[in-house]
């Protein structure tokens, strides 16, 4: 029996799969089953800021496994310790909770925002996603992903993003937070003006509104800083991180900044595996290379130059509608569906993605090469 049909056979079938199985990577390049060979413009979606098998991450890995993987948040975890505070340096004071994916972040800090402010009301976006929990689902506004789940929460209202008369109209003295990306990437790799979130913060401060921005997708470097919210030279209330954190291992985080995270007492909010030795290891591992590597900068120089290669194909093939995003998230939009594009890249050795049916989305590790680049563009040109 073949790897599908085992599958099949044995795993619950929520995820659509391309017809290949990785089985190594090293940098911006992984291997099928087979032996054949790709450039990876999707980093396992957006995990490998730092590239496959980073060889700091690998001794992290291997030296923590052979010493202890977990004890419990009842004992004090140095490496946790270790990482909150190197988080709090880099962020300029922020405090950590830590758990194991996107979606308990942003679970956290919804329930963060309900004890500090004694009320539930929060705005996030249409076209937003947030993760696929109850409430996180609740708080997303793209309607596919809720159908068949409903009742979900109702406490979340939805207002167009980057529309500030529409976020202005939603507030209400009920409003305990406003939620949002930086940048939507599930929504289809959506930039917002630059004054966007300038003037959400301004709106949030004026009305005694807590500001939380979704950093899953856009964090560790990814947008040309360590974090979205440096771009827009604004601090929110509250933010949240996973995906690129642990390098590949799966961790999450929420901050805050001091006096919000400490109305949380002890019993508030808890993780079994949440910080654990094995997650935290691996993670400081990953954001001092993100940090030594000076990968933000990197991710800004090489964003700059595979957007004007784009820009060019969009001159080129009329079946480009759009080249969007920053830093090393770009998403191309095209007037049909854009799953052909997938398939044919991948025939020609480069993983892509695509996002909200049309966006062709490229995700690459920041430590991805120049002439790496410029073959996945070649093969965008051939395949459009």
């Amino acid at each position: 029996m073949d790897i599908s049909e085992l599958e099949k056979k044995c795993l619950a079938r929520t995820y659509g799969r391309q017809p290949i199985a990785l089985v190594r990577g090293m940098g911006a390049r992984v291997w099928d089953s087979k032996g054949k060979e790709y450039i990876d413009c999707f980093s396992g979606l957006a995990v490998l800021n730092v590239g496959h098998s980073h060889p700091k991450v690998v001794e992290a890995v291997t030296e923590q496994v052979a010493e202890i993987m977990h004890s419990s948040n009842v004992y004090h975890i140095i490496p946790q310790v270790e990482l909150a505070e190197l988080l709090y340096r880099v962020t300029g004071g922020y405090k950590s909770f830590f758990c194991n994916s996107g979606a308990e972040a942003n679970e956290a800090a919804i329930k963060l925002v309900r004890k500090y402010k004694g009320k539930s009301q929060i705005i996030a976006a249409k076209n937003s996603f947030h993760g696929r929990t109850i409430a996180t689902l609740s708080a997303t506004g793209q309607e596919k992903y809720k159908r068949n789940f409903e009742p979900l929460c109702k406490e979340f209202t939805h207002v167009k993003f980057g529309d500030m008369e529409d976020l202005e109209q939603a507030l209400t003295k009920e409003t305990a937070a406003v939620m949002l990306e930086p940048i939507q990437g599930e929504g289809g790799v959506v930039v917002p003006s630059q004054d966007y979130l300038l003037d959400v913060r301004k709106l949030c401060d004026e009305n005694n509104v807590l500001l939380i921005l979704d950093e899953v997708q856009t964090g560790f470097g990814r947008m040309g800083e360590l974090f979205a919210w440096q771009l827009y030279k604004i601090k929110p209330d509250i933010f949240t991180v996973a995906k690129a954190l642990g390098g590949g291992f799966p961790i999450g985080a929420m901050l805050a900044r001091g006096d919000v995270m400490d109305v949380f007492k002890v019993g508030d909010h808890a993780s079994t595996f949440g910080g654990n030795h094995l997650a935290c290891t691996v993670a400081k591992a990953a954001l001092e290379v993100i940090i030594e590597e000076k990968l933000p900068q990197r991710a800004e120089k090489l964003g700059e130059y595979l957007m004007s290669r784009l820009m060019e194909l969009q001159g080129n093939h009329e079946v480009i509608r759009d080249v969007r995003g920053r830093g090393l998230m770009v998403g191309i939009e095209l007037k049909k569906n854009g799953s052909y594009v997938v398939e044919a890249a991948r025939e020609r050795g480069v993983l892509l993605n695509c996002t909200h049916e049309n966006v062709v989305r490229l995700l690459p590790p920041l430590v991805v090469k120049k002439e790496q680049l410029d073959r996945v563009v070649k093969v965008l040109d051939e395949v459009l």
